[in-house]
């Protein structure tokens, strides 16, 4: 949520924030701002709507000059979608400039005082309201900026990741994080600022990305400056060395980010077990539980906590390890998590799932299991982010950078992840005969093999979704391991093309959902052949005979389903607890395809944001 960027250096601000800000718009937002320092005079411009909108503006309305700028996209939260709510915002002076991630929730009461001190408010937002309490700090302590920001920053309450700036002290940026993400790129005589590294990473791979709590103070020509907001003590920075590359986050000739992605997927799962799966000599590798196999072989149970796409590999996830390593299984929404005061001991495992790590539900269900004395592991795909500092340990899913906001990869990735944990505790525990679990190895390897295949489905996918591109209503079954393919079948209808869709145990359509089954009602249907097929089968025969619309996702060569389906779409045979990686390929193309043909804005759909960096 929010895209943050600010530059200063040496070079031309304007071109670097907005393709920053173009690099940044996979994280939604509703409005997007720009301010420039030209030596002399700060120049604004802001507006609803989208980068190239801004864009436009700018470069019709202001001076596109200065070698120090902020840029921001918004994802509304205090206040409408509008050119005067969106950032960058000034104080009452006019001498300083703020972009903002976050909610400070206790506003209103710093607003009415401020209020009361003679301070006007343009805009609905928070942010105004912590950029004037800055200023008033400045002036009553008569400190400097730094020193102001770090004040003002003790009397809020929420959440934040800022960029503030004094056109009276033009060398310098102070930023500031608690709870949202912040990297400061470090070039030659140069600094980027960025929610993310995407904005900067053509021009440095040398990164700081702030802990809570932290403060920095940007100077030119000198180091960066860290200090804990709370208690002015210094911290150091760890300078990281980014392993992204440009090309890995330009479409690459694909018309969307999503449909890059979900051609991705075979490499990226072949990355994900890269030197962790041997095979041929029946070893996995995985030094995050090889380290802490104890923890994991002495837990009472383990705790998926995650939000979205990743709650659904986790659903996934609690099928595998139940399965094969025997341990019980619970899968919980981060977001009820927190607030539900969950029973949580020392002999429970929680492993929180993340595609960007910064989701700030899971982050507080970590915070909370710490508390309690859980053992934490993190499974995430972004490097240096908070899931990965704030958990004990964990492992990497080395998806590579997921822009398309409608998670592809990340799932496949997040279940290749899960299921090499699975078997190394399985293989640990005895709970799998050592033929089994060979077969799986050899199984698992063979997957980004068996997804390629699947891919060349797409044309056929394609002319199915003409057929259902304007239906107002989906339904999606599924039966063990698929029935969270089911799950997340349907919310990737839903994000991108804004038809209503459910996923259902196919088994429970007779409690409910069937009822609403009739000619115009499309229900796709995972119908593979290992796993209740002959029960799937049956529920499939029940919709037929309502004159429900079947779409078949089944095992290669079947031809039972292939008599009763409107349509069939084939997937490689491979073992249940892997049939997921490749059940859900014709579903992802599904949604993509249906979503394009109704014009939607595939990667970034009205209201969603790739990271929910806020409650």
């Amino acid at each position: 949520m929010c895209g943050i960027v600010g530059y200063i250096g040496h070079r031309d601000a304007y071109p670097v924030i907005i393709k920053g800000l173009q690099r940044l718009e996979y994280r939604g937002y509703d409005s997007a701002g720009i301010t420039l320092y030209d030596g002399e005079n700060i120049h604004l411009a802001k507006t609803k709507g989208k980068v190239e909108d801004l864009k436009n503006k700018a470069e019709a309305s202001i001076p596109i000059k200065g070698k120090l700028g902020l840029g921001h996209t918004r994802w509304a939260t205090h206040g409408v979608p509008n050119d005067v709510n969106s950032h960058p915002h000034y104080s009452n002076s006019g001498d300083l400039v703020i972009i903002h991630n976050g909610i400070i929730e206790n506003y209103e009461s710093i607003k009415q005082a401020l209020i009361k001190r003679g301070y006007t408010f343009e805009s609905d937002t928070d942010t105004e309201v912590l950029i004037n309490l800055i200023e008033e700090v400045k002036k009553k302590e008569g400190v400097k900026l730094g020193k102001a920001v770090q004040i003002a920053l003790n009397q809020v309450v929420g959440a934040y990741a800022i960029a503030v700036f004094d056109k009276n002290k033009p060398d310098e940026i102070v930023v500031a994080k608690l709870g949202s993400p912040l990297a400061i790129g470090i070039g030659e005589n140069e600094y980027f600022i960025a929610s993310d590294a995407s904005p900067f990473i053509e021009f440095t791979n040398n990164a700081v990305y702030l802990e809570d709590e932290e403060m920095a103070i940007v100077r030119i020509g000198k180091e960066i400056k860290l200090r804990k907001i709370k208690d002015d003590a210094i911290a150091y920075p760890n300078i990281l060395e980014l392993q992204l590359n440009l090309e890995e986050i330009e479409k690459g000739g694909y018309d969307h980010f999503m449909l890059k992605e979900i051609y991705e997927q075979p490499k990226a799962i072949l990355d994900t077990y890269r030197g962790r799966l041997l095979a041929d000599k029946g070893i996995i590798k995985m030094s995050g539980i090889d380290q802490n196999l104890e923890k994991f072989l002495n837990a009472n149970r383990i705790i998926i906590v995650a939000c979205g796409t990743s709650w659904h590999a986790g659903l996934v996830a609690e099928y595998i390890f139940e399965d094969m390593a025997r341990i019980p299984v619970e899968v919980e929404y981060a977001s009820e998590f927190r607030y539900r005061n969950p029973v949580i001991t020392e002999n429970d495992v929680l492993i929180a799932i993340s595609q960007s790590g910064e989701t700030a539900d899971t982050l507080a269900a970590i915070k909370l299991a710490k508390e309690k004395g859980a053992f934490v592991f993190g499974v995430c795909n972004v490097v240096g982010s908070s899931i990965a500092r704030e958990t004990y340990a964990g492992a990497y899913t080395h998806a590579g950078p997921e822009i398309g906001v409608a998670s592809t990869k990340a799932f496949t990735t997040q279940i290749t992840v899960l299921t090499l944990i699975a078997l190394k505790l399985a293989q640990e525990k005895g709970t799998l005969s050592q033929s089994k679990y060979h077969e799986y190895l050899a199984e698992l390897e063979a997957v980004p093999a068996k997804v390629e295949k699947a891919l060349l489905s797409n044309t056929l996918v394609e002319e199915i979704s003409e057929t259902y591109k304007d239906s107002p209503n989906c339904l999606y079954l599924g039966r063990g391991y698929n029935f969270p393919v089911a799950l997340e079948g349907a919310l990737k209808l839903k994000e991108i093309s804004y038809i209503h869709a459910e996923g259902y145990p196919a088994a429970e359509m007779k409690h409910g959902p069937i009822a609403l089954i009739d000619e115009q009602m499309p229900v796709v249907v995972i119908a593979t052949k290992k796993g209740h097929y002959e029960k799937v089968v049956s529920n499939i025969q029940e919709i037929k005979s309502r004159k429900g619309r079947i779409i078949a996702i089944v095992t290669e060569g079947d031809e039972t389903v292939k008599e009763l389906a409107d349509h069939v779409i084939e997937v490689p045979e491979t073992s249940e607890s892997l049939s997921p990686l490749l059940t859900t390929i014709p579903l992802q193309l599904l949604s993509y395809h249906i979503a394009v043909m109704r014009g939607c804005n595939v990667d970034q759909p009205r209201n969603l944001a790739k990271s929910v960096t806020v409650e």
